[in-house]
């Protein structure tokens, strides 16, 4: 199979002929249909992922069509599937109390075993598959597996966004596009933030009801907005000065939730804890969603209420992906990369 291997960070990544993966006892062999290029991608090509290393097939977001199954397999060849891109045990602790996502015993594929920036990727553990609904395009079902399904467990799982309150989001890309229009979908007021005008004129045009250009003074203005402050605010980038302003445009007893990832030199920063103090301040951390969350997701997508396809930019050539990557390492466009053409 054709296969985009990381060899060396920061350098365009290698298309290799690879022998095809084999077929895990309790997992499957999927097609790749279409797979997402993430952000969190590009922290593994650059070095600052802690778990990628050079060798790796990175990939995380991707939905396809069963070739394989194993013997203790749930699914069967011809299955059209989506995947969450944490894998989880199902039997540790947190996995039988209903938190898969914080699984003990993770099995990661994109970060540490082979991923989907391949033809083909072996899936084990297929207990955390979801069959893709008849209804709901590949190309845009690939972006759910870590932007949209972050996004999702984020506003409901953790900082349980209600109706009629305001939801602050920093950072428009991929995830950050995601929440506001999930927050929409909820029935919340959303503003949000990014240093692209280019993206906030999108936002707004998806019904977004406010847009704010970042600047020194970007928590005042959101405060101007919503009267007082968000009810939660999002930080989808993990960067210092995004994860201060989403504190301070916080109204009293308001709730950050930290999406974006925080690696490399941004692993440790300097945080207002004044306004934790003084504003009596929730603070959540997320990653991902655990996969028993599919349907409430899956429903709100295919009843119409929600229309995730303007999320997707551009759809490449597997040979792209170092361009889509790259491009991560300053201020992008509006919308996502999905690869959907593995031979190109």
């Amino acid at each position: 199979m054709r296969a985009a291997i990381l060899r060396t960070y920061n350098q365009p990544l290698v298309i290799e002929d690879i022998p095809d993966p084999d077929c895990p006892p309790d997992g499957v062999v999927l097609k790749t249909i279409a797979c997402g290029v993430c952000r969190s991608d590009w922290h593994g090509w650059v070095g600052e992922h802690p778990r990628v290393k050079p060798g790796q097939i990175g990939g995380h977001e991707y939905c396809g069509e069963v070739v394989a199954a194993g013997p203790d397999a749930q699914f069967k060849v011809g299955d059209k599937l989506v995947a969450p891109f944490i894998l989880a045990c199902g039997i540790c602790p947190q996995c039988r109390a209903g938190q898969q996502n914080t699984c003990f015993d993770q099995r990661l594929p994109g970060f540490i075993e082979p991923g989907a920036f391949a033809e083909y990727v072996a899936v084990p553990r297929d207990h955390n598959l979801t069959r893709l609904p008849e209804t709901l395009s590949p190309t845009v079902a690939a972006g759910l597996g870590c932007r949209v399904t972050t996004s999702w467990h984020a506003l409901t799982g953790r900082a349980a966004l209600q109706a009629g309150e305001w939801l602050a989001v920093h950072g428009t890309g991929g995830i950050g596009l995601s929440a506001a229009l999930l927050g929409k979908a909820l029935g919340a007021y959303v503003v949000v933030v990014d240093v692209v005008q280019e993206k906030l004129d999108h936002a707004l045009s998806l019904g977004i009801d406010a847009a704010v250009l970042a600047s020194d003074n970007t928590a005042a203005q959101i405060k101007e907005i919503t009267g007082g402050g968000a009810h939660v605010s999002v930080e989808a980038l993990g960067i210092p000065v995004t994860v201060n302003a989403s504190l301070n445009c916080l109204r009293v007893l308001g709730r950050h939730v930290q999406v974006g990832m925080p690696v490399g030199h941004t692993a440790r920063m300097d945080v207002d804890m004044s306004a934790v103090y003084q504003g009596n301040l929730a603070l959540y951390g997320t990653r991902g969603m655990p996969g028993w969350r599919f349907p409430s997701l899956l429903g709100l997508i295919t009843s119409g209420r929600v229309d995730m396809s303007p999320l997707i930019a551009r759809e490449v050539a597997l040979s792209d992906t170092s361009a889509e990557l790259a491009a991560f390492s300053g201020p992008t466009p509006p919308g996502v990369a999905v690869i959907t053409d593995f031979a190109g």
